[in-house]
C-alpha cells in the first residue's frame, strides 16, 4: 500500500475515533476526553489531507 493511501486511511480513522470521543466527552461531561477528541480530530484531519497532497505529487 502507498504511503499516501495509508495515511489517508489512518487520517480518516483517527478522525472519527477523534468524533466519537468528543461526543462522549459530551454526553458524559468530561471535558477532557473532549478535549481529547477534539485534538485527535484534527491530527486525523491533517494527515489525511497529508495524503491527499502525497497522493497529488506522486502523479
Amino acid at each position: 500500500m502507498a504511503q499516501s493511501t495509508k495515511d489517508r486511511v489512518e487520517g480518516s480513522a483517527h478522525e472519527m475515533k477523534g468524533k466519537i470521543k468528543e461526543k462522549a466527552g459530551q454526553v458524559m461531561d468530561k471535558p477532557d476526553l473532549e478535549a481529547e477528541g477534539a485534538s485527535e480530530k484534527v491530527a486525523g484531519k491533517v494527515q489525511r489531507k497529508a495524503g491527499e497532497i502525497e497522493k497529488v505529487l506522486e502523479k
